[in-house]
């Protein structure tokens, strides 16, 4: 059997979109329980990753068919491994301390850990970050986030 079908379905994108899609369907679920206005926002970014990931996985099964070698998906796995890290805390922080806290903690450290490393940028980036979430979804929709777990809901 030669090597580039042996390795079709375990190249890196393809093992990442399959990942991508089965953890996006799986969270996709529960949003059938909440409320219509509550959903919206979840249920249409994990469609769109679903939707994303399966063009991956088209893009990358087309390369893997024109005998192109996979690349490595990072070049550097503690960078990789570190942010999903950051974005289980992310998840428990909310639980916590509530979104917006958590919210403003996580943007700059995240550019900062990434490299980006003007405070001032850092400092831009979390207010409009921040300031869209709360106008659209506060004050436009009348949704409230976690406060968490500390300070109450």
């Amino acid at each position: 059997m030669p090597q580039s079908r042996k390795s079709r379905l375990t190249r890196p994108e393809t093992l990442t979109a399959f990942g991508i899609v089965v953890v996006s369907a799986g969270f996709l679920i529960p949003t059938f329980e909440l409320r219509a206005i509550s959903a919206l926002l979840p249920a249409a970014m994990l469609i769109g990753l679903i939707v994303l990931s399966v063009l991956l996985l088209v893009y990358d099964q087309r390369k893997a068919a024109n005998g192109e070698e996979s690349q490595p998906m990072t070049q550097s796995p503690r960078r990789v491994i570190g942010a999903f890290l950051l974005i289980v805390t992310y998840a428990l922080a909310t639980d916590f301390i509530g979104f917006y806290v958590s919210t403003v903690t996580t943007i700059p450290l995240v550019a900062w850990l990434f490299g980006y490393r003007s405070p001032v940028g850092l400092a831009i980036a979390t207010v409009i970050v921040v300031g869209i979430i709360w106008a659209i979804f506060d004050f436009g929709m009348s949704q409230e986030f976690p406060a968490g777990r500390f300070w109450g809901h």
